[in-house]
This record gives structure tokens, C-alpha cells and sequence, in this order.
């Protein structure tokens, strides 16, 4: 063995490393892993792309790819079938520590103490069950020289090449010129990033062309309005798309204006009407030398009817509701991966708002314009999620349309596709999905025609996937397609601090919703309210919030109620409305000492009414007013 991996075997026998380990010390999930991810998010981001080429030559080799921060921890695992399974097995996974102090010598560990690329295999690792294998990893270093993450391509031994290693440097050292390059750039990208979302935030289509009609500038409303995409709209010539533009130069070097003027443009699909003004650019000599066009739509029946059709996200950051610092992270980590192509696996218990967190990431995204389809895979019947998703030919099966359908996820084109209740998927669909992701095109059931498809994949489960996958129900090569940027959702108990925040935000949102009057919390009651699990989460405390506004002054009564006898809060949030309603209505009876005409002008009902609800309820008004 060379000397610095001698070095490394004393090291540990020293810190009492047992070379009989199978895993890891050290192994971050939840929240902790989450802080991991948010710290890291850039060189995850970064990275990305490059681990995925570094994979792709070695795919089918039995390699597998790593991605760890500069103390070691993994960030991301990206490799064949076989070789994943023996790493989750030996818990090689998202989290892991891979320093030498928590799993010995490995080449990860190497780069740490040695701050070099390292290559070891066989019995160089100091754990027993390292010995089949060879790993190559090299630093990624930022421009101080200080280590900020490494890269590492691990597979069989019997696959040792030298090469791999100079596969890893290079790969590092391209991680490292893109987060230099990223720096550097920084400014003058915050620069042009003003100029162009301050062009692009016109909801009017806008262009500069010369006086002969080649387009110099647009924006990218312009493009949407017409139907065009930018690339086609460059090359195009503005007497192509509107019928009369020698007229409006001629307007305009005659000092006239060409202001809201209706005219035709001539799209993909057929004319199109739009209001027109156009300004002209004098050069220094004061000769018209370009024109700005500015469109306005007329009709825009059109393109909210597509949207309708294909699908829209509601939820935005800002209507997500909390003061929690872990959780305010969270949506920070949430905000800085909405504009990456990866996948994203978004995890938490029923109610914790899972489909919300989807939607803002796609409405703080570059697709934001782009439909977003949310689909439930556990409530589609097993035999028809295949045609939800990829669509079918005529005639693919019995009962199918003549002319064939089309599939959820031709319809998010461009978008976004939110694959709800992932874990309920079949195993034989699984299989598709993985090649829709990896490869980007899919297949009409009955057709062997490819389309191809850019569609950024995020799936949620409030199933523990992981555990899924160790018996049989999930395919272990899915679980990492989709798990490359995972976000676990908190319960609503480990964010109490959140839940006074959400009362107000929700009574408020419930009671102009039912036109009724927003309902005080008292603080004792606000503690019962902080001091209760919400298995429900969100969800449950949101129906709790609504049940109060429709009791409004029967909440009051049934709060002292508790306070008195029961000191607790079941029976109010166990109550149905009529047990209220009965509850109710004996009290104000009660109060008017039986005058029953008086209770149901208090009631504001019909006197009749109230004796029908009177007999309903088996109320002993007689009794009550004795």
C-alpha cells in the first residue's frame, strides 16, 4: 500500500474504527439532511449535469456516482440497478458521511486528509465489506484552494481502469470552472437579469426592427402572443407577420403617429387581431433608423381557455403561510431549485401540503407560463392511469376514441407534471416513467412513434418510499430518478410556532369566503389549539378553522363550556354542526326564559322553524322555560 493509505489504517485503529463495520456512523435524515441540501443547494445544482455525463460513460458498467459536500457527506447517487442495491444496502445513501473518522479509508476520506484525487480498491479500504470495490474521487475546490465537495465514481473491483480517476479530475475540475464562471458573472448577469425581467414583465408583446422589418430585440410576451417560439421569431421579417408594415413606415417618416390601431398578424395557426402603437428610433442625424412595435391583445378568451384546458398553478411562495425558521429555510431550499430541470420528490405526512409546495415551485420557475398538471395516481383506476398519463392511438383498444386521446403528460409540454400519491404507481408503469425521465420522449399506447418531451417531472408521496423499495413495491432505479432534489415537508407539530399565524390567515380567508364574521381566539384557547398533534395537518386545522366560523357565538359558549366541566378541547372539535345547532338553540331558549317568538327572532328563523328544529332536536323547550 502507498504510505498516506498506511497512514489513513493507523488512523483509524487509533479512533477505534472496527474494520467488521457495514455502515457509517454518521448518517443525516429529516430536517438535518434538509439543512444539508439548503446549504449545498448551489453545488448540487451545479454539479448535476456533470455527474450525469460522468455517468453516462460508465452506464451499464456497474458504477455508480457520488456527489458529497467537503466534509464528506453524500448529496446526491446517480448509478446502475445492481450496484445502488449493494450501496443501500451498506447505507451508501443521500446523507451518508464518507470521511474517514465515520467510515474509514475510502478514496472520499483520501481527498479530505490528503486534499488530492485518490484512487483505492480492494483491501486499500480499511472496511471489510469496501473490498469489493474501487473508487476514484477528487475535490472540488472553490477559488481559495479550500475544499467544498467531491466527486466519486465507485464500482467493482474487477472494473478497476486508471483512467476512471482522470474521468473524476476532469469532471471536477469542470464543476469547479462553472461555480468560478458562476461567481464571476454574477454581477453582470444581476445586470442583464434587470434589463431583460424588466422587458419581459411587460404584459405587451414588444420588438425593435429596421426600417426594411429584420427584428433586432423582443421579449418574450411578444413570441407567446403570436405562437412563435424566439429562436423561429429571429429569423422572421416583420412584413411576414403583419400585412401593412411598409404603411406604417411610411406613416412614420411623415412625422404621423400609429397609435392602438387594430391590425392582423399572421401566426401559426391563422390571423390573429391586435392592437398596434409604434414609436420611432432617430438616429444622430435624426433619420428614422429602427421602430419599436408594441402589441396589446385584444381577445384574450383564447389563451385562457388553453390555459383552463392544460392546467394552472394557483399557489405562489407568498400564500405559503409560516414563521418557522426550519421551515422558512425549506422554502428558501424550495425557491432556489425551481428553475432546475432535475426531479424533485417532495415527502411529508397527509395535509402537510405537498401539491401547494408543487405549485409554487412552478409558478417561481422558468415554466411558470407552461401548464401544470397534477395527476393522483392513487385515484386512477389501475387499468387507465397508463392512457391518463401517455395518451393512446384510435383504435389502440376497445372502447378507445377513433381519433385517440391525448396523454397528461403531452398536455404539460413545456411545463410542469405533478405526479401525486407516487407510491401507488404499478410496479409495470414504473418502468415507463423511468424512461419518459431518462431519455425525454414517450409513446402513445398503440403507437411506436416517439414524441419527444420536455416536461419537468416533481412526484410526492406521503409513503416512506425508501421502505417501499426494500420490500418489492417500488423500483429502487425510479426512487433516485425522482429523488435527485428531495424536499420533506414538516407535520404541523414539529412547527407549533406556525399554528397562530395559520388560525389568522385562515379565519380570515373562511369567513369572507361564507360571508360570516371572523371569530376571536382567546389566548387559552389558542394554547389548546398549539398544544394539539393535528394528525391531519394543514388540512385538518383549516376544517377546525371553519367549523368555528359557521358556530361563530356557539364557539364562545362551548369554549366556557369546556373551560368549566370538561377542560378539554375534543368535545368542541369532535362536535358535529347539528350537535352545535342543538346546543345553540337550547341555550337561546334558555335565555329568553321560553318566549318562543322572541328565541326565533334571535334565531332570525321563522317561528315555525323553530319549533320544526325544536322537534328534530327532541328539545324539552317546556322544561327549559319552567
Amino acid at each position: 500500500m502507498d504510505e498516506y493509505i498506511e497512514a489513513s489504517h493507523i488512523r483509524c485503529k487509533i479512533m477505534g474504527l472496527l474494520p467488521g463495520n457495514l455502515f457509517s456512523t454518521k448518517v443525516l435524515e429529516g430536517m438535518e439532511l434538509q439543512k444539508n441540501l439548503d446549504k449545498n443547494s448551489e453545488l448540487i445544482l451545479t454539479a448535476a449535469t456533470f455527474i450525469n455525463h460522468l455517468y453516462d460513460f460508465v452506464r451499464g458498467s456497474e458504477f455508480f456516482a457520488l456527489l458529497c459536500d467537503g466534509e464528506g457527506c453524500i448529496l446526491n447517487v446517480v448509478g446502475d440497478e445492481k450496484i445502488l442495491y449493494e450501496a443501500s444496502k451498506l447505507k451508501m445513501v443521500t446523507g451518508a458521511y464518507m470521511d474517514e473518522a465515520h467510515i474509514g479509508t475510502n478514496a472520499m476520506s483520501l481527498v479530505i486528509t490528503e486534499r488530492r484525487p485518490s484512487q483505492v480498491s480492494g483491501e486499500e479500504h480499511f472496511i471489510h465489506v469496501y473490498h469489493k470495490w474501487t473508487c476514484s474521487a477528487a475535490p472540488i475546490n472553490d477559488e481559495f484552494g479550500n475544499i467544498i465537495g467531491i466527486i466519486n465514481l465507485t464500482g467493482f473491483i474487477e472494473n478497476v481502469n486508471p483512467h476512471t480517476l482522470g474521468m473524476v479530475v476532469a469532471a471536477a475540475n469542470a464543476i469547479e470552472r462553472m461555480l468560478e464562471n458562476n461567481k464571476y458573472n454574477l454581477m453582470i448577469e444581476l445586470c442583464k437579469k434587470r434589463l431583460e425581467t424588466t422587458f419581459d414583465s411587460i404584459t405587451s408583446g414588444i420588438l425593435t426592427c429596421d426600417l426594411l422589418g429584420n427584428i433586432t430585440t423582443m421579449n418574450m410576451q411578444v413570441a407567446n402572443m403570436f405562437g412563435y417560439n424566439a429562436g423561429e421569431m429571429k429569423h422572421m421579417k416583420i412584413p411576414d407577420l403583419i400585412y401593412n408594415f411598409n404603411e406604417i413606415v411610411q406613416r412614420l417618416k411623415s412625422k404621423e403617429t400609429f397609435m392602438d390601431e387594430d391590425i392582423y398578424v399572421n401566426t401559426p395557426a391563422n390571423k390573429l387581431q391586435f392592437t398596434l402603437t409604434a414609436y420611432p428610433i432617430y438616429s444622430l442625424n435624426m433619420k428614422i433608423e429602427e421602430i419599436t412595435l408594441v402589441f396589446y391583445e385584444i381577445k384574450k378568451s383564447r389563451k385562457l381557455a388553453g390555459r383552463i384546458l392544460s392546467g394552472q398553478a394557483i399557489y405562489t411562495f407568498d400564500k405559503i403561510i409560516g414563521v418557522n425558521e426550519n421551515f422558512n429555510k425549506l422554502v428558501r431550499y424550495a425557491k432556489k431549485i425551481a428553475d432546475s430541470k432535475s426531479t424533485i420528490l417532495i415527502t411529508g405526512e397527509s395535509g402537510t401540503g405537498k401539491e401547494v409546495f408543487a405549485q409554487a415551485i412552478h409558478n417561481c420557475s422558468n415554466r411558470c407560463e407552461e401548464p401544470f398538471i397534477a395527476v393522483n395516481c392513487g385515484a386512477i383506476p389501475r387499468t387507465l392511469i397508463e392512457s391518463e398519463l401517455f395518451g393512446y392511438e384510435g383504435g389502440a383498444f376497445t372502447g378507445a376514441k377513433k381519433a385517440g386521446n391525448i396523454g397528461k403528460f403531452e398536455i404539460a409540454e413545456g411545463g410542469t407534471i405533478f405526479l401525486d400519491e407516487i407510491g401507488e404507481m404499478p410496479t409495470d408503469l414504473q418502468i415507463r416513467l423511468l424512461r419518459v425521465i431518462e431519455e425525454g420522449v414517450i409513446n402513445r399506447i398503440g403507437s411506436s412513434k416517439q414524441i419527444n418531451s420536455d416536461v419537468r417531472v416533481m412526484a410526492a408521496s406521503n409513503k416512506d418510499l425508501k421502505h417501499e423499495v426494500e420490500i418489492g413495491n417500488f423500483r429502487k432505479d425510479l426512487y433516485y430518478r425522482l429523488n435527485v432534489l428531495p424536499l420533506y415537508l414538516p407535520p404541523l407539530r414539529e412547527r407549533r410556532d406556525d399554528i397562530a399565524e395559520l388560525v389568522n390567515y385562515y379565519m380570515s380567508k373562511t369567513s369572507k369566503r361564507l360571508n360570516k364574521h371572523s371569530v376571536d381566539i382567546s389566548e387559552e384557547y389558542m394554547g389548546y389549539l398549539k398544544n394539539y398533534d393535528w394528525p391531519g395537518n394543514i388540512r385538518e386545522l383549516e376544517n377546525v378553522i371553519e367549523r368555528i366560523v359557521n358556530s361563530e357565538v356557539i364557539q364562545m359558549n362551548l369554549y366556557n363550556e369546556i373551560v368549566e366541566e370538561e377542560r378539554s378541547i375534543d368535545l368542541y372539535v369532535g362536535n358535529t354542526l347539528e350537535q352545535m345547532e342543538k346546543h345553540h338553540i337550547s341555550e337561546v331558549i334558555k335565555e329568553v326564559k321560553g318566549n318562543m317568538t322572541l328565541a326565533a327572532k334571535i334565531l332570525d328563523i321563522a317561528r315555525s322553524s323553530l319549533y320544526r328544529k325544536v322537534e328534530k332536536y327532541n328539545i324539552d323547550y317546556q322544561k327549559i322555560e319552567g
